[in-house]
């Protein structure tokens, strides 16, 4: 009976343990390149204060210089949460098929959970289409960008051949951002960028790159004319580290599925502009862009 007692014990004091080593300390939240650091600090400080308030421990905000830099630190656990875009989280899924799960994405105003990659030059350049972009200086954003280098690269590539010989250069200019500043001031001919393809063009449309450059007062989109339009691109998926304690995740999930009703100014800051909602989306909406980034892999 003393056997007993002792064995049963000894199996509630690791269950005890067990469950203590599950609890966290602190909560990090990278954020993908697109914008300049402070920007995005000061767009997502809402949402790290909800989000410690939630979790009641200490939350910081991580702004790497490129979106390997978000990769890495999901992949390594350092990172507990981030907004990857599709190629984002193929390449992190690729590397390792445990690292995440994946919970929502991006609703728009129209009902749609998809984006377009967006061509786009000066309207003083002259140019027009992708044709008259030929033998230009052209700007790409980041080599794990889906709307800002997969998806363009590929469908660009398609029609033109490779793209190094079709344009005089390719440059990666960073980020979102920085391609559409770089455009608008003359350094690039022309670029590709991401936005939901609603609303109005000298908005920036209602959500995205061109939405937040706008809205930050970083372009005048009546400088800037439309050139091309990539197929639909499947909006990229909130991502939580795998790792983290189920509570913790099903808090995470409820906030941001809930967070268009109860602070709309704030999801309106994470979602780079207006939308619907945040809804649920599953690893099997991205076979697509998997198999895209291993066939550019060559995996």
């Amino acid at each position: 009976m003393k056997t007993l007692l002792i064995a049963a014990l000894a199996a509630s004091t690791a269950l005890v343990g067990a469950a203590q080593a599950q609890d966290i300390t602190e909560f990090n939240i990278g954020i993908l390149g697109g914008e300049n650091a402070q920007d995005r600090l000061t767009s997502t400080e809402c949402f790290r204060a909800k989000t410690e308030e939630l979790l009641g421990v200490p939350v910081k905000l991580f702004t790497p210089a490129d979106y390997d830099g978000v990769i890495q630190g999901l992949l390594g656990g350092t990172l507990d949460y981030a907004w990857l875009g599709a190629s984002a989280y193929a390449k992190t899924y690729l590397t390792n098929p445990d690292a995440v799960d994946v919970v929502l994405t991006k609703q728009n105003v129209d009902g749609s959970t998809g984006y377009y990659s967006i061509g786009f030059a000066r309207k003083d350049s002259g140019i027009t289409n992708m044709d008259e972009a030929k033998g230009k200086t052209f700007a790409f954003a980041d080599p794990n960008s889906t709307s800002g280098y997969l998806v363009p690269g590929a469908e660009l590539t398609a029609k033109y051949g490779k793209l190094e010989d079709y344009f005089s250069e390719v440059k990666m200019s960073g980020g979102h951002e920085q391609t559409i500043v770089g455009v608008a001031n003359g350094d690039f001919a022309a670029g590709v960028s991401w936005a939901d393809g609603l609303g109005a063009w000298e908005d920036g449309f209602t959500s995205g790159a061109f939405r937040k450059a706008a809205d930050a007062g970083l372009v005048d989109m009546n400088n800037i004319v439309e050139i091309w339009r990539s197929k639909l691109i499947p909006e990229g998926p909130m991502v939580l580290r795998r790792t983290l304690p189920q509570d913790v995740k099903d808090k995470m999930t409820a906030m941001l599925d809930t967070m268009w009703a109860d602070d709309k100014e704030c999801a309106y800051n994470v979602a780079a502009g207006d939308a619907q909602d945040f809804v649920p989306v599953k690893h099997e909406d991205y076979l697509g862009i998997i198999d895209a980034r291993k066939l550019q892999e060559g995996m």
